[in-house]
């Protein structure tokens, strides 16, 4: 499909900056088979069914915005450098974004904050491998001092501070892995998740360590010449267990937020429409044409036009629907993107 489907005009002063406290106070618009709902978050035991399961991403969000300096050698002088950490490749190697990349070479060494990596090699799409000094639990403990969380450029021009380590971390954060947080997350609230208890309804956790990749803007002109970032996860076997016993059942499998979405779906896509333990990684792509077989309702946030994100809740609930109710968010104020309200598609 054209890329340019899935364009639509959205006000700046939308964009929230912010998050609402307490996180369940947030805004939820209900895409209804009747219709558009304008409820809150803290209405989705209501809307659900006893015997129904919300599917958690439990990663956890990692400082992986760093600043550094490229030394000076043979004549070129001191670099100013700023990384975004993308995907551990292993080994203490990281698929990175760097600037000013064009000034970086094979080899060059940076000094950031607690530990020093070289610049291992220079892809065509723009990343760099960077190989770092420091690894594992030690790697983790000097990104907690010297990193920043990795705020997309939208949130006050992707500075984050202090606050920001709370907000941009849901309360099911775990498994350090991600450089950008699963939002539909956000909203919960342990008082929320005991209402749901009380109502019947279930909960299990999948990991996907989301990559900057996912929020990309799309730059092909049709999706299908358009490819995605692989990001590693990991379905446990309680949770298959939780799905297919939920089918089973008669529940629904409801996903909070596309991470989980996109995980159950690239599982049940290998193993015809089952859901089974299963860990590896993923770069599923789903737009319109897409036919799911692991979720039935998804608790999203409000995503960028032309965004991948956008294209797989317009595959889940339809174009024109999707774009009607974007439509009625931006009429009625509601606020958009990671920090912003949601929506859930049923």
């Amino acid at each position: 499909m054209r890329v340019d489907l899935f364009d639509f005009d959205l006000p700046d002063e939308l964009i929230a900056q912010r998050p609402v406290q307490p996180r369940d106070a947030a805004r939820l618009l209900d895409v209804a088979p009747d219709g558009l709902h304008d409820r809150t978050v803290r209405d989705l035991p209501s809307l659900l069914r006893r015997g129904d399961l919300l599917v958690f991403n439990d990663t956890r969000v990692i400082p992986a915005r760093l600043r550094g300096v490229r030394g000076a050698t043979a004549g070129r002088q001191d670099v100013a450098v700023e990384a975004l950490l993308i995907r551990d490749l292993g080994g203490g190697r990281w698929l990175s974004f760097a600037r000013p990349t064009k000034r970086l070479r094979t080899g060059d060494g940076i000094a950031f904050t607690g530990f020093g990596a070289t610049v291992e090699a220079k892809n065509e799409d723009g990343s760099v491998v960077m190989a770092f000094d420091t690894r594992g639990p030690s790697f983790l403990a000097a990104l907690e001092q010297g990193g920043a969380m990795p705020l997309p450029p939208y949130i006050r021009g992707g500075v984050a501070d202090t606050q920001d380590r709370a907000d941009y971390q849901t309360m099911f954060a775990r498994y350090d892995g991600s450089v950008a947080a699963p939002t539909a997350g956000l909203h919960f609230t342990p008082a929320l998740m005991a209402s749901l208890a009380d109502a019947g309804i279930a909960t299990a956790s999948v990991t996907l360590h989301v990559g900057a990749g996912t929020f990309q803007p799309v730059r092909a002109l049709d999706t299908d010449a358009h490819t995605m970032h692989a990001e590693w996860g990991e379905v446990p076997a309680n949770t298959a267990r939780a799905v297919e016993e939920t089918r089973a059942a008669g529940g629904r499998v409801v996903s909070i937020g596309t991470t989980s979405l996109r995980l159950l779906e690239s599982v049940a896509r290998a193993h015809d429409g089952a859901m089974a333990a299963w860990t590896g990684e993923t770069d599923i792509f789903i737009a319109p044409g897409f036919r799911f077989r692991a979720v039935d309702l998804l608790l999203t946030n409000f995503h960028l036009p032309r965004s991948t994100l956008f294209m797989l809740v317009a595959a889940f609930a339809g174009l024109e629907r999707m774009k009607a109710a974007y439509a009625h968010a931006v009429r009625e104020r509601y606020r958009f993107y990671s920090y912003g309200d949601c929506c859930l598609l049923r």
